[in-house]
């Protein structure tokens, strides 16, 4: 945890702590954001454990809020098996002849810094998407819009308000459609991969390979791998073309989402820390 998180504050740290409060038993909200109910929360769990009352996680509501939420059984195995580490980053770039700066900065651009919310894997469907799937299997999207506004329209559209939406409800919604171009229409994990790379990516089904990566981020890792050799952005990663790499990772859209700078600016931060 870094600095002192209290009314106000917003992002994932506060998100990790609202889900490990709430998997504490806690009926806490898990939105990154530190709103009054949050802050009600919060006083509770120090009144519980005998902490000082003020409402805001420092170092000490920390490390006890930390401490409880590894001896609830399971969650030591979980968080270990999960979540990445230190070692997978450096083991990576090591593989791929990159810097771990090079490899944190689109990971902390792409997912904010998390493969996983709610123990479920980060996803964001598109619905122009899901619309283009259908057509390539033979089924009219038009004649489907009606009561699925949300997951399904023609063309790409900013800002686009569904993305506020629970996104593995948008995508339960669209499975009941047609379960594979589902799939194919969302994006996954630390690096939000397309499903529709799964051919691609040597996968026999969208399913597959969603599967593989809801395993663990070290797994989501070993797909952004996959991804970047085949679609040849390595050799832009590492001669930090940040424009030429996000064009080809993110498409068109890089330039008004401004993904090659903030890229740029998450590499220079982290070649701060090596």
């Amino acid at each position: 945890m870094n600095g002192l998180l209290k009314k106000g504050s917003k992002g994932e740290f506060v998100l990790l702590m609202q889900e490990m409060l709430k998997r504490l038993g806690y009926n806490i909200g898990t939105d990154g954001s530190f709103g009054p109910a949050t802050e009600k929360i919060v006083l509770q769990f120090q009144k519980d454990n005998n902490l000082k009352q003020d409402g805001m996680v420092g170092s000490k509501s920390w490390v006890i809020l930390t401490e409880l939420f590894n001896k609830k059984k399971g969650n030591v195995a979980v968080i270990s098996s999960t979540f990445m580490g230190e070692s997978d980053f450096n083991a990576f770039a090591q593989k791929y002849n990159l810097e771990p700066a090079m490899i944190k900065a689109v990971h902390e651009v792409e997912s904010n810094g998390r493969g996983f919310t709610n123990g479920k894997i980060k996803i964001l469907f598109e619905g122009h998407i899901f619309w283009k799937q259908l057509k390539e299997r033979g089924i009219d999207p038009a004649g489907l819009t009606r009561g699925n506004e949300n997951i399904l329209y023609k063309n790409y559209f900013s800002p686009n308000k569904y993305y506020k939406e629970d996104q593995h409800s948008r995508l339960d919604k669209a499975k009941a459609i047609h379960e594979e171009a589902a799939l194919c229409s969302a994006s996954y994990g630390l690096f939000q991969i397309m499903g529709n790379n799964y051919k691609d990516l040597g996968y026999p089904t969208a399913k597959a390979m969603v599967d593989y990566m809801s395993q663990s981020e070290a797994n989501q890792l070993d797909v952004f791998g996959k991804f970047i050799v085949k679609n040849n952005l390595i050799n832009a990663l590492r001669s930090k073309k940040w424009a030429q790499f996000a064009k080809g990772y993110n498409g068109p859209s890089y330039k008004s989402n401004r993904y090659d700078t903030k890229m740029e600016a998450a590499y220079k931060k982290y070649s701060k820390m090596a």
